[in-house]
């Protein structure tokens, strides 16, 4: 039976809600920033992913040269068609590949850490707001829960790499990734990452993060093998 996109849309919604609560921002302690620059795009950036932009709005640029010049941060938020949403990843800009004289330029910026917007800021010549850099709200990966759920999301990971790289992660590498690193190398659409950003514990995100790495290695078999019957004109070829 053929799965429609809606039916997948709707079964990634339903691994992204097991994981994602509630959060009491008022029992947490955060590092509030009164003027972060703002940077509203139609993607999700991770911290860790690596994530290029062609910046050429006058505001933009406005921004970004005032980032380079003092060393700061700016703030990726997911913006669909509700909005802005209210979690974002805080960026840096590691290279300026190109820069053009009226101040257009291609950067490549690294995410470093999640942040909710508190209220936004418009006396500003760029985008901003007053925002929380975020902390997760318990420290839980020491328990035998998380070492199994961290194995498996390891497992899942290795075995995607290989499939789309012929790529062997040697044990090492795996075991220090977390759950951010190995999402931020993999394609997981918009809806599941902020699912991972908006989540306050690595435990619950590298669960996500397992359920959606199988899931994506199921789809490429799936696709895998559509291609070989494809290929073979919906005949078994024996020999």
């Amino acid at each position: 039976m053929r799965r429609s996109r809606r039916s997948q849309t709707i079964a990634i919604f339903s691994i992204i809600e097991l994981y994602v609560l509630p959060v009491d921002w008022d029992e947490m302690d955060q590092e509030r920033v009164e003027d972060f620059p703002i940077f509203p795009l139609g993607l999700v950036a991770l911290p860790s992913e690596t994530v290029p932009l062609h910046i050429f709005e006058e505001r933009y640029r406005t921004m970004i040269a005032e980032c380079l010049d003092n060393e700061r941060e700016f703030g990726i938020v997911w913006t669909d068609e509700d909005g802005a949403h209210a979690t974002g990843c805080a960026m840096e800009v590691t290279e300026v590949t190109e820069r053009s004289e009226d101040g257009r330029m291609n950067i490549i910026t690294r995410g470093t850490r999640p942040f909710r917007v508190v209220e936004e800021r418009h006396d500003l010549p760029y985008p901003a707001a007053v925002i929380e850099f975020l902390d997760d709200a318990e420290i839980d990966d020491a328990s035998g829960d998380f070492t199994e759920a961290h194995a498996e999301a390891c497992e899942a990971y290795a075995d995607l790499v290989e499939q789309a790289t012929d790529k062997q992660l040697e044990p090492e590498e795996l075991a220090a990734k977390s759950a951010y690193e190995m999402a931020a190398t993999v394609e997981f659409g918009a809806e599941a990452k902020q699912g991972l950003l908006d989540l306050r514990s690595e435990a619950k995100r590298i669960k996500l993060v397992g359920q959606l790495l199988r899931a994506t290695v199921k789809r490429l078999e799936f696709v895998e093998r559509a291609q070989v019957r494809a290929a073979s004109n919906g005949r078994v070829r024996f020999g």
